[in-house]
């Protein structure tokens, strides 16, 4: 038996990226001795400051609801419902269309049995030290340069990577296996090429 490779993967639950890469290393885990932990950071945090244009710092402002329900579920409930509760988040952002903040959350809390009550955290800075932390943990480790997803791995750590489709059964495992391979190496800073699709969700 091969050991069990652990896997720390950063997300905020608003980003679609994020989630694309997400659904990958899900599959990651079922065909590599993968095991992933499930962090937030947080994109407003991180832009906090920054003039990235009116409708994106609009989205900014809009946006530390959901990372701060997650936070605060984690803080008084557990780690064991960061996954539960990102994967029901982000099915109703990015595969259901879904962009009102306070309805993604209130279906998300209801569908993983966790109380309603968590909602009025969205608007609350109770536990935005506990987010920092986990944000700083990861996104220190990359640089201020990049956002999410941010995955480490047995010492390193690395954005990305950017996909769409998201890679399903054995290709999912090649493209780890050479992620990871080009990570591994220190002096390795970035291999790039321009987008030419949205994400593909399907």
């Amino acid at each position: 038996m091969s050991e069990t490779t652990q896997v720390d993967f950063w997300f905020d639950p608003i980003c679609p990226w994020a989630w694309m890469t997400s659904r990958w290393m899900m599959e990651v885990e079922r065909v590599r001795p993968v095991e992933v932990t499930w962090h937030v950071m947080s994109l407003s945090y991180l832009n906090a400051g920054r003039d990235l244009g009116e409708s994106y710092n609009r989205l900014m402002a809009d946006s530390w609801g959901p990372v701060r329900v997650i936070t605060a579920a984690k803080e008084l409930h557990g780690q064991q419902w960061v996954k539960p509760l990102y994967d029901a988040m982000g099915t109703r952002f990015h595969l259901g269309g879904q962009k009102d903040r306070s309805v993604v959350i209130a279906e998300a809390l209801a569908e993983v049995g966790l109380p309603a009550s968590l909602a009025e955290y969205a608007g609350s800075d109770e536990y935005d030290a506990a987010l920092k932390e986990s944000h700083h943990a990861g996104m220190d480790q990359v640089g201020t340069e990049v956002g999410t997803p941010v995955l480490a791995v047995e010492g390193y750590a690395f954005f990305g990577p950017v996909m769409s489709p998201a890679p399903r059964g054995d290709e999912a495992g090649r493209v780890w296996d050479g992620v990871r391979a080009l990570a591994s190496y220190d002096g390795f800073f970035e291999l790039k090429r321009t987008r030419t699709r949205e994400p593909i969700f399907g």
